[in-house]
This record gives C-alpha cells, sequence and structure tokens, in this order.
C-alpha cells in the first residue's frame, strides 16, 4: 500500500511532528510505501510579509491545493493521512482528494478542529465556548491569541472550513488519539461512524533502573499552560523534595526565582535525557489545558515510572482511576492536592514502583508500537475497501 502523509510544520520541531515522523517509519516497518507533502510555517515567524501570507492561505491557499494535485499526480497513493493543515496547505485541499477518489484519513492531534487555537484554553483554564456556541466568535472577543489580527486570523479560518465542511465532507475517518478527543468532535456535530481511536505509541523494551530515584522530575516545554508554576509552587511547599525540570524554556519568568529544592536542567536529548528518565523517582504533570495523549507518559512508562497529573483531558483516560491507575490523578489547578499527592508518592517509595509496573504494563498491553501499528493497518485496509465499494456502487 502507498500512503501520502500531508503536514504543514510548525514553526518549530514539535511533539507534532515527532509523531508524524515516527508514523512514517512505522507505516514503512509495516512494509508500506510512503510519500510525504510537507509545508513548514517557519517562514512565518518574524516576518510580517510572512504572517500576513500565513493569514491569506490559512483561509484558502491556491499553492497548498496545487501542491495536493501535484503529489497526488506523482505518488498515485492509496489512502492520505492528513496531520495538520495551517496555513499553508489549508483545508481546501482535502477537496483534491475527494475529487480523485483517494481515501483520506486525518490523525487528530490536538482540538483545533473546534477550536481556533487548538487548546480548548483561555484565560489560563479549559475553555470549550466554541464548541458550545457553534462558532468561533469566542476566539476574537476574547482575543485567545493575545494577538487581534492573530486570533482573528484564526478564528476566520476555522469558520471556512467549518461553513464549506472542508474536514466533514472530505474525511472519510478521523483518527483520534484518545476517547476524549472522540466525544469533543462527536459533540461538535462530526459523525460518530467517522470517528475512531488510535492512540500515541513507543517502545516498550524496558529501561533497568537500579534505585528508587532522586528526584521527581518534568520534562516538557517550561510554559504556564504546562503549570510549570503549579509544579515549582508544589516544590516551595515540600523544601526537602528535589525536583528537576527539563525542557525549552517559553516563559523565562517561570525560572527567574526558583526554590533551593528546584533545579532547571535545560533542554535535554540522548545520553542525557534517558538518564534523566532513569533516575526520577517518578514524573508529574499540571496542564491547565486538556492536551492531547502527551508522549511523556509513554516515555516514563518505559522507565517503569509513575505519572501524578491533572484529572481532565486525556490524562485520565490514559492514567486511569482505581486499581488499574498506573499514576495519580489530582484536581486540575489545585496546588493542595497536587503537593499532597506529590508528598504521598515521595514517601511511599514501594507504591511509586507498583504504580511503575502496571505504567509498563499498560504501555505494553496498549500503547506498544506493535499493538498501534496493526490498528492502523486495520484501519487503512478498511477505508480502502470501504472506499472501492463506495465508488463501484456509484458507477453502477
Amino acid at each position: 500500500m502507498k500512503i501520502l502523509i500531508v503536514h504543514n510544520d510548525y514553526g518549530k520541531y514539535s511533539g507534532e511532528e515527532a509523531v508524524v515522523d515516527k508514523m512514517a517509519m512505522m507505516l514503512e516497518a509495516s512494509g508500506h510505501h510512503v510519500a510525504q507533502l510537507r509545508m513548514s510555517s517557519a517562514k512565518v515567524i518574524g516576518s510580517t510579509i510572512g504572517k500576513i501570507h500565513g493569514f491569506v492561505a490559512g483561509i484558502h491557499s491556491p499553492s497548498g491545493i496545487l501542491a495536493m494535485k501535484k503529489a497526488l499526480e506523482k505518488e498515485k497513493p492509496d489512502i492520505v493521512n492528513i496531520h495538520n493543515l495551517y496555513p499553508f496547505i489549508s483545508p481546501a485541499a482535502l477537496r483534491v482528494c475527494k475529487k480523485e477518489r483517494v481515501p483520506v484519513v486525518m490523525t487528530v492531534h490536538n482540538f483545533r478542529l473546534i477550536c481556533p487555537t487548538g487548546l480548548f484554553m483561555r484565560d489560563n483554564k479549559p475553555c470549550e465556548l466554541c464548541l458550545r456556541k457553534g462558532n468561533e466568535w469566542g476566539c476574537v472577543k476574547y482575543n485567545c491569541e493575545n494577538s487581534l489580527a492573530k486570533s482573528i486570523g484564526y478564528a476566520v479560518r476555522n469558520a471556512v472550513a467549518r461553513i464549506n465542511r472542508y474536514y466533514i465532507d472530505n474525511v472519510d475517518c478521523f483518527a483520534c488519539i484518545t476517547d476524549f478527543q472522540r466525544q469533543k468532535l462527536i459533540e461538535a456535530g462530526f459523525p460518530a461512524e467517522k470517528i475512531t481511536v488510535i492512540p500515541n505509541s513507543a517502545d516498550t523494551a524496558v529501561e533497568a533502573c537500579t534505585n528508587d530515584g532522586d528526584y521527581v522530575a518534568y520534562s516538557g516545554r517550561i510554559s504556564r499552560e504546562k503549570g510549570v508554576d503549579l509544579i515549582i509552587e508544589a516544590a516551595r511547599r515540600n523544601p526537602d523534595i528535589p525536583f528537576r525540570l527539563a525542557g525549552a524554556v517559553r516563559d523565562t519568568g517561570l525560572i527567574s526565582d526558583l526554590p533551593e529544592n528546584v533545579e532547571h536542567v535545560g533542554y535535554l536529548s540522548g545520553q542525557k535525557l534517558h538518564d534523566f528518565y532513569a533516575n526520577a523517582r517518578f514524573f508529574v504533570m499540571a496542564s491547565r489545558w486538556y492536551e492531547g495523549f502527551p508522549m511523556t507518559i509513554l516515555e516514563t512508562a518505559r522507565f517503569r515510572k509513575p505519572m501524578i497529573a491533572p484529572d481532565h483531558g486525556g490524562f485520565s483516560e490514559i492514567i486511569g482511576h482505581g486499581i488499574d491507575a498506573i499514576g495519580m490523578l489530582t484536581i486540575p489547578g489545585d496546588i493542595s492536592t497536587l503537593s499532597g499527592s506529590i508528598r504521598n508518592l515521595w514517601d511511599n517509595p514501594s507504591q511509586s514502583r507498583l504504580f511503575g509496573d502496571k505504567a509498563h504494563r499498560k504501555l505494553v498491553n496498549c500503547y506498544s508500537d506493535t499493538i498501534v501499528s496493526s490498528m492502523w493497518n486495520n484501519l487503512l485496509y478498511q477505508l480502502i475497501q470501504i472506499k472501492s465499494f463506495a465508488y463501484q456502487a456509484n458507477d453502477i
């Protein structure tokens, strides 16, 4: 089978790009031929002309539509896998696939189909106003991007896609990464029969860890929407527990006055990142927004490390409740429960090990590369069959 992966890269390499790249490798490992149509938003950063181009292209991109036509003509794929289309490909390009009778499956990484910012967040807390109202006006009214021009641009491009039914009419299947996402799309009017759930995945090779761990760890972007300030405040309340934060800094103010028991170790990769995971006792996330499917949870599971996270969005179903939980869930945004959970798990290393073992077991049973690859293969072949039968029936 030949698969065309379509993605508009963000200005800087992100977790979504990493998942797209992994998707290509996974499909190739399954014996498929993979071609890619990639554009980049890097030229928008710091360029007024580039930003204007991005504003217009996000609504309707002639160059993106042409690129899609050329890619289909050249590659002749059996199926197209869409990721991000904004701004330089644009949802209008989906009509080309429909016209050429090529089935389309879209990997849904975030909430951008129903929220202009993609985050479902406003004023540092979850916001579903655009979903409830059925339109994008809230993004402009509350200036969700903290730039009126940007908020208007994001709202307009989403409105155009919604009104023209670019996604609903031209995508054959939406592959959400959590059931929480799936339910939100259904609430927004997307056909339930067109939506499935295929999670992110990770290598299940367990990493040997010979000690209980020396610190509480966070790995990710250093920013407010990630709740890093909440983690730092929890550290202040537990001065005897060492904390280490790894990741690129977006909000410099967050690390300008760290308590003595908190160390920012910077952006890590390779062996340094491996050692960071291996030497932690457990990991903590305090995201104010729902997130999609944080890869950090799967990476910690590889090292048999548990996670403390907020009880909302995809976190709730990934970490779970009760006897099958692979970590601890806290009240979103609540410092007291976050601080208390950290103290509880730090003082009970045997509980941390138990959660860690369960985390690795769930990784093997639900989120392994092998299992997720099989889910994708089954879906792709099913879509091609269904589409083929539909076109044959229409041609009779």
